[in-house]
């Protein structure tokens, strides 16, 4: 069961689409039928579809396994409105945090299964976000950004970000980015702020992505593992691309997210066991 929804983030309406577990012996049973919600945030100037509907088909590969969903577009982005390049990383934070607010008061959720899935910038964002915000318990990155400002200028070309004027914008693929957009982006830093989250982590990537590089995983991994607490693993998928284009990677990212959250609920609830 799909329901499209609207959540508001001060004056900007977000679209979102909320999937409602399909397979409800499954994953909500074990916690008497309160659901783990996964939110799912879409990367630069993308959309709650994705690439070759990426998010739509892992929103219902994770319903099917007694999830709760919720992929939203980010203001100006897909079906919300605003404008996306007015804002920055700061805006995008917060429009996450309006999302978990809304997200949060669906009487079935678990609250301590609480994951945000991020992709590329997304995944910076969900990042951020999860270092600021406690509800947070779990993160998965896929393919994520590790230095937004220089990872989106190279994206957007280093000729292109030359000639944005000062306090003016440059139109990228009409998305109209402004130089608060490119200092927001400069002003946060995951790698600076993921020790403030104590949660479990799962990084994917995979080896053939052009856009992101695939050396930031082990970095990520590297960095989560410096915390006091909270664990990450890294997979890498072979030869997958930064949207995970064929039906062999897309598979795969999705087996190796649904059994790693499996895994980790099962270590916590066996960890229960053992303490009680």
């Amino acid at each position: 069961m799909e329901h499209a929804i609207t959540i508001q983030s001060d004056d900007i309406e977000l679209a979102a689409t909320l999937h409602y577990p399909t397979n409800q012996t499954g994953a909500g049973q074990a916690d008497c039928q309160r659901w783990p919600l996964v939110i799912i945030c879409h990367g630069f100037i993308g959309s709650r579809i994705g690439v070759d509907r990426l998010f739509v088909k892992a929103a219902r590969e994770f319903s099917s396994k007694g999830y709760l969903v919720l992929r939203f577009d980010y203001g100006g982005c897909g079906d919300s409105t605003g404008d996306y390049g007015a804002g920055g990383l700061d805006v995008l934070i917060e429009q996450t945090r309006r999302v978990i607010d809304y997200a949060i008061t669906i009487d079935c959720v678990d609250l301590s299964r609480v994951i945000l899935v991020g992709h590329s910038l997304g995944g910076a964002a969900a990042v951020l976000t999860a270092a600021k915000d406690s509800r947070v318990k779990t993160l998965v990155l896929w393919s994520a950004v590790a230095h937004p400002h220089n990872d989106i200028v190279r994206i957007v070309g280093r000729s292109e970000y030359e000639k944005l004027p000062l306090g003016g914008a440059i139109d990228h693929h009409g998305y109209l980015l402004t130089s608060r957009f490119f200092d927001s982006l400069a002003q946060h830093q995951p790698f600076e702020q993921l020790r403030k989250f104590n949660g479990d982590v799962l990084v994917l990537h995979g080896t053939a992505d052009e856009i992101i590089p695939v050396d930031y995983a082990p970095l990520y991994q590297k960095m989560f593992w410096l915390r006091n607490e909270g664990q990450c693993e890294l997979d890498l998928i072979y030869q997958a691309d930064h949207t995970y284009s064929t039906s062999g990677a897309t598979k795969e990212l999705f087996e190796k997210t649904s059994n790693w959250l499996s895994f980790i609920q099962k270590r916590k609830n066996d960890w229960n066991d053992w303490t009680i």
